[in-house]
């Protein structure tokens, strides 16, 4: 190929790049959120959004291949982050995105401190029955709406307890006083780190569930939350484009 001819291919590439990553308009929102997207290559994106979402936890960040989806949380963002990258996507694809906050009250934080020690292979055959998410019997406790920000504390768990199974292994238990909450995450804060992350979502009524921790992680401190989503923000739509040559 001459120079010439290079170059103009070069610019002609650049031209339909350029017009790929073009932010698309936002639709009208009834939330504060708007949310754009950019196709910062054939099979990345990346999406940036502004506004606030007073009272919130947080944000989620989800995608679906269909107009009506079902979507896909891809992960749950503080309130000070305000992009997310989804790289190595399927080529020729649609990808449809939306941002939505999510609220609700948490328990007490709890300190946990697991003992030396690898995840044995004894361990690993264990049957582990104390793990899977389950609903305990509760005597009659008072209930809240978490969806209710005068009332909320009234919803948020109490008598989180963190049971220490084995090095790797803890069980954790708490009482559920929520009426109409959509799940509970168990989040944690290891030793230094400035803010709880979620590390595990549960179905509403969940009260008690296991976390295997990994080696590294033998102290940190958990929390739970009874959550509930916001109103998402406006849809953005993207479809990829080739896939880069190897």
């Amino acid at each position: 190929m001459s120079g010439a001819l290079r170059a103009l291919a070069a610019a002609v590439l650049a031209a339909a790049l350029a017009g790929c990553s073009s932010p698309q308009p936002a639709s009208s929102s009834a939330t504060g959120t708007r949310l754009n997207a950019t196709l910062t290559s054939p099979v990345d994106i990346t999406l940036r959004w502004t506004g606030t979402e007073p009272g919130a936890a947080g944000r989620i960040v989800e995608f679906a291949t269909e107009p009506e989806g079902p979507y896909t949380i891809l992960e749950y963002v503080p309130l000070g982050q305000t992009s997310y990258r989804h790289p190595d996507l399927m080529p020729q694809t649609p990808f449809y995105y939306r941002v939505r906050p999510y609220y609700g009250p948490v328990s007490r934080p709890v300190e946990v401190r697991l003992p030396k020690g690898d995840f044995t292979a004894k361990e690993q055959k264990g049957d582990h029955e104390w793990a899977p998410p389950r609903t305990l019997r509760q005597t009659a406790v008072h209930t809240g709406s978490v969806k209710d920000a005068a009332a909320a504390r009234a919803a948020a768990p109490t008598g989180l307890k963190a049971t220490v199974m084995h090095a790797n292994g803890i069980r954790f238990t708490w009482t559920d006083h929520a009426s109409d909450e959509q799940g509970y995450l168990l989040e944690d804060r290891p030793p230094g780190g400035d803010r709880f992350r979620p590390v595990a979502v549960l179905d509403r009524n969940i009260n008690s569930f296991g976390l295997i921790t990994l080696p590294n992680e033998k102290r940190a401190t958990y929390r739970v939350r009874a959550f509930s989503y916001g109103k998402g923000s406006n849809v953005v739509h993207l479809k990829t484009g080739s896939a880069p040559e190897r």
